[in-house]
Order: structure tokens, then C-alpha cells, then sequence
């Protein structure tokens, strides 16, 4: 089969690779039918996260069961389904508790020796307690499937932020970043009954899906000057639930100083260059609180799953751009170049 590999930075490409099969009595192995490339791709992309020469890459797809384990029972061949960016037991403490990311047993698609979800095929380890079946009729629907692929990643991400945040209704939101995951976080906001949400970024493009996923307002100026304007917007006073959703010290410092005092900062930005941004004193000063990390996607998946079979929320709006497996390397310098906002793999 064929899968996307990373040999080193700016160098993205298409090989043939071993086919995926069942080794253990817990996989099943999953035709992929659409993929995509995420913002935390890119780390290893431009060389700031370490890979391995020919490591697989890419971790969020959905696709059709083609072969399953003989201790399989939750899916079947030919089924339908979407699959976390962590595989899980599910039967663990942790996943009991919510918090599959811990899993013992877990890993992610792409680390060494498993398959990474950017190919044709993957070997799904623990399939009962990774997958999630989909309707069938949604293979049919290519904006209904397209937003069934966000639940991999991006959409259950954005939630994880605003439960971390502890957005509730009538709250004032403020999110930092305009990629993908902050796009959804804006769309969980909403979606969690914030009154005004207000997204930072500086893409017209981004910020144009920000505002159709509710956003009341936008704010382009960066560091202080993005504080300021928060705090224009807010009274003084800051937003009780900020979303960080980038990563860097820049917008971990941008987002504690915006929240207001006794609000909550939920980080979600996958971190690089140290965890420098973090002012201890100030949110002591302030009873700012400050959780967030890795988002169990699995945990959230079926509540999220009925809000979008339901057409009550639609994150399809962030891919906008599709591109075939032997475009992937074009994907990655798009995203790169943030001439797109999350590229669509469709096979």
C-alpha cells in the first residue's frame, strides 16, 4: 500500500509500504477514505519535532473496516467509522475515568512502528476501544463525512479547550489562534452557550470562518496590543474563559493576561520552545487557573458525533483544501505557507 513518510524537514512523500494487517486479536484494519493534515503535523514538517527517516506521519482519518480480529465485537467488516487521534483500550482506569490519552496501552498513529493515518490503510490496535462506527448513509454525503473527519482531531480538540476554560452560557470567550483547532474551539464555545466569543487572529480568510461559527468579534493585533483590545472589548476586565489554542510563549503569555481575573486559560496548542509564557505570580495575583493538554478525543467523540448527525454543529468549514494522496507534499507546503487552513486528504 501507499502512505505518507517523513525523511526529515521539508521533506514530505509518498512510498509504497508494508500492507496494514491484523497481527493481534484486538485490530482491525481500516480502508481510509478521507484524511488530513494537522497544524501539530507541521513541527516535524519544519524540523522542530524529531522524526524518524521513513517514519509514517498523520493521525486523523475515518474510513471503512476491511478486516477485523477475532476478538473484535464492537465493528464489523465493511462498517463505517472514524477513529480518535489515539488508539485506547478502553477498558483501562484511565479510559474509564475519561482520559484515554492516558491509556497504558495507547499510543499515536504515526510513532514508530505503527501505521500513521496519511495512507491507504491503518492498522487499528484495541479496534473496541479505539473506533467509533458512523452512520452508512454518511459515506454518500461529502460534507456531512467531511465534518465526521473533524471528530479525529480538530473538533473534539476545540471542545477539550472549552471544557478546560469552563465555558457556560452567557461566559465571554476569548480564543487565540485562527487555525484549525481554534476555529473549533470558537464553534465549541458556541456551541457550550457563550454570549460573546471573541477570536484572535489576523487571516481575514480564518477569521471570516470564525465569525460563521460564531465569533462577536475578532482582534488582529498581537502581545500587548491584542491585550489591550481584549480588554477594550471586555470593560476592563478580560474574558472569563480563554482558549489557547497555538502553542507558543507568545500566546500562552497573550492568553493568561486576557483572561479575567478569576477566569480560567484551557491550553490545547500543542507546546514548543518550553513552557516560557506562564507567569505563575500573575495568575496567583489574579485566581487565574490554567488546565487543558492532550484532548481525549475518544471520551467526547459520541456526544460530539450526535451534535453533527443532527446538523447542530458543522466544523467542515475549516478544510479548505482537498488534495489526493500523491498531493499530500503540496498539502503540507499549503498549511505551511498558510495559504490553507487544514488540507483534506481524499482517497
Amino acid at each position: 500500500m501507499r502512505a505518507t513518510v517523513i525523511h526529515g524537514p521539508n521533506d514530505i512523500r509518498v512510498e509504497q509500504v508494508p500492507d496494514a494487517t491484523v497481527r493481534h486479536p484486538t485490530d482491525a484494519v481500516v480502508r481510509v477514505v478521507l484524511a488530513c493534515i494537522c497544524g501539530s503535523d507541521l513541527w516535524a514538517y519544519r524540523g522542530v519535532a524529531a522524526r524518524q527517516p521513513g517514519q509514517r506521519i498523520g493521525h486523523e482519518f475515518l474510513g471503512v473496516v476491511e478486516e477485523i480480529g477475532a476478538e473484535v465485537t464492537s465493528v464489523r467488516r465493511g462498517d463505517l467509522v472514524v477513529a480518535p487521534f489515539v488508539w485506547s483500550d478502553g477498558t483501562c482506569d484511565f479510559c474509564r475515568e475519561g482520559l484515554h490519552t492516558s491509556c497504558p496501552q495507547g499510543g499515536f498513529w504515526g510513532e514508530p512502528g505503527s501505521d500513521g493515518g496519511q495512507g491507504e490503510a491503518v492498522r487499528v490496535p484495541y479496534a473496541d476501544g479505539t473506533l467509533v462506527a458512523l452512520p452508512a448513509e454518511a459515506a454518500g454525503d461529502d460534507r456531512l463525512l467531511t465534518a465526521l473527519l473533524a471528530l479525529s482531531d480538530v473538533l473534539a480538540t476545540g471542545h477539550h479547550a472549552a471544557l478546560a476554560a469552563g465555558v457556560r452560557p452567557g461566559a465571554t470567550v476569548a480564543v487565540v489562534g485562527d487555525g484549525a483547532v481554534g476555529l473549533c474551539g470558537v464553534l465549541a464555545a458556541r456551541r457550550l452557550g457563550a454570549e460573546q466569543i471573541i477570536a484572535l487572529g489576523r487571516h481575514t480568510a480564518r477569521t471570516d470562518i470564525a465569525r460563521t461559527f460564531g465569533a462577536t468579534d475578532v482582534v488582529s493585533e498581537r502581545g500587548d496590543a491584542a491585550i489591550a483590545a481584549v480588554r477594550e472589548l471586555t470593560k476592563g476586565q478580560g474574558a472569563h474563559a480563554v482558549l489557547e489554542a497555538v502553542g507558543t510563549e507568545e500566546s500562552m503569555r497573550t492568553a493568561i493576561s486576557i483572561a479575567r481575573d478569576g477566569g480560567a486559560v484551557g491550553y490545547v496548542g500543542v507546546p514548543h520552545g518550553g513552557s516560557a509564557g506562564v507567569d505563575i505570580r500573575q495568575m496567583f495575583n489574579r485566581n487565574v487557573r490554567v488546565g487543558g493538554g492532550v484532548a481525549p478525543a475518544r471520551a467526547y467523540l459520541p456526544e460530539l458525533l450526535g451534535d453533527v448527525l443532527a446538523g447542530r454543529i458543522d466544523p467542515s468549514p475549516v478544510f479548505d483544501r482537498s488534495v489526493s494522496l500523491d498531493e499530500v507534499p503540496d498539502g503540507y507546503r499549503a498549511m505551511d505557507d498558510r495559504s490553507a487552513v487544514k488540507v483534506r486528504i481524499a482517497f
